[in-house]
């Protein structure tokens, strides 16, 4: 072997080696050229399917999903394999749309990673005017519960769009309302000046921003109108009452009119009758407090005696009042009664007697009660009086009571007048 035969070899060592495993490969290619073809047509197929699964279609074996059945009285035109999204994002497809006893139901696909909180507002939303409905969940918080697996969402929480038909049918509506003649003259007015599309421009975003507010306040607007109705119809029920009152009304003041002198008359006299009364009230300060508490005690007692006042006016145990008795006894210009001459057994009250001659004004006994129990004696008598209830038992002084107590003394006020003694003297007084 020559010198440079032996530089040939020892210089050929990988860069010839993969060299020939190129050419071999290459060569056996060419002799397998038919079957690498359809190992290529395979490979590329495969690579084509795999990408109409999960790129086109998104389809994942791995990712399960949960079904949630919602409730709609329409369909708003939701149908089966349409998008189901998440305020616009995608999240599952509708699966079926079928109809209900009250409405349909479309069960939707949800992947199960998305949480969406229970409550949330679904709807039935459109791509377009040409249509393109898919399934829109809005909830308004991001806090759970979430919608599980076998979730019911009834129709309160769900809307759908109005129909085409209902939108064309209210337009025809709205525009009968509107007067030609009108809507010409409107147009005249703004194209009189060059304020006018201005000016219209301001009335069309006038209009919208109220649309939007009245929008945004949709609940409460209809929940007003509601109760509108329900306060018009009961006005338009009492449309009679209202009308009959209405007429009294009148009448009362008419006749307040024709009482206008007198109420004039009574207005003007008002400030002097209600000096007096202040000027009352001043004179009788020092012993206001004690009048009060007397007439509260008045009071009272009157209240204790209503059933005796009502037994001797309007009698009810026995026969004639006290009013027809005293009618009876003035009569013919005269006064008719019956004298009894032999003196009949009366009751001793077993107070202390005073002479008649002592002119000292004293005040009266509280507990003048007679304490002979005969019925016979005071026929007609306090014992025999009806009481109250709770009274039934009190025909003589209260328990543990002074029975001689006496009334408290007569107030002195700045327009009382002293009465002093006008009787004989002490040594007339005294017994012989």
């Amino acid at each position: 072997m020559t010198r440079s035969a032996v530089r040939r070899g020892s210089g050929s060592t990988w860069p010839e080696a993969a060299a020939r495993g190129i050419v071999t490969a290459v060569r056996s290619g060419v002799a397998h050229r038919l079957g690498l073809s359809v190992a290529a047509l395979a490979l590329t197929l495969v690579l084509g399917i795999v990408y109409l699964v999960f790129g086109v279609f998104h389809l994942d074996p791995l990712d399960r999903k949960m079904l949630v059945r919602v409730h709609f009285e329409l369909s708003g035109g939701i149908l089966p394999d349409r998008d189901v999204t998440l305020r616009g994002v995608p999240v599952g497809q509708v699966v079926s749309v079928d109809p209900t006893g009250n409405g349909v139901v479309a069960v939707a696909a949800i992947d199960s990673d998305v949480r969406i909180p229970e409550g949330s507002a679904v709807r039935v939303a459109g791509l377009s005017l040409a249509g393109e409905q898919y399934l829109d969940f809005r909830p308004s918080t991001d806090d759970g519960p979430y919608l599980m697996d076998g979730a019911e969402i009834s129709v309160s929480d769900t809307s759908t769009p109005v129909p085409l038909s209902t939108l064309m049918h209210d337009l025809d509506g709205m525009l009968a309302q509107i007067d030609p003649g009108q809507l010409e003259t409107v147009v005249d007015e703004l194209g009189v000046g060059p304020e006018g599309p201005r000016k219209l421009a301001d009335l069309i975003d006038g209009g919208t921003y109220l649309i939007s507010v009245l929008d945004s306040v949709l609940p409460q607007t209809v929940s007003l109108l509601h109760t509108s109705r329900t306060v018009l119809g009961t006005l338009a029920e009492a449309g009679p009452g209202l009308q009959a009152m209405s007429n009294d009304v009148s009448g009362l003041l008419q006749g307040v009119e024709s009482m206008d002198g007198g109420f004039r008359t009574f207005v003007d006299r008002s400030p002097a009758t209600l000096g007096a009364l202040d000027t009352l009230f001043a004179d009788n300060s020092p012993t206001m407090v004690q009048l009060l508490g007397n007439l509260a005690t008045v009071a009272q007692m009157a209240h204790l005696r209503v059933p005796a006042l009502q037994e001797f006016f309007f009698p009810a145990d026995r026969d004639g009042s006290t009013l027809e008795g005293i009618g009876t006894a003035f009569r013919d210009g005269g006064v008719w009664a019956f004298v009894n001459i032999y003196p009949r057994y009366s009751c001793d009250y077993d107070l202390p007697r005073r002479p008649p001659s002592l002119p000292d004004f004293p005040e009266p006994y509280l507990y003048t009660y007679c304490t002979d129990e005969d019925p016979s004696i005071l026929v007609r008598g306090a014992r025999n009086a009806p009481r109250p209830a709770e009274e039934e038992d009190a025909a003589g002084p209260p328990p543990g009571v002074d029975p001689q107590r006496q009334s408290d003394a007569t107030p002195v006020g700045p327009q009382s007048i002293p009465l002093e003694h006008a009787g004989p003297g002490p040594e007339w007084l005294a017994p012989r």
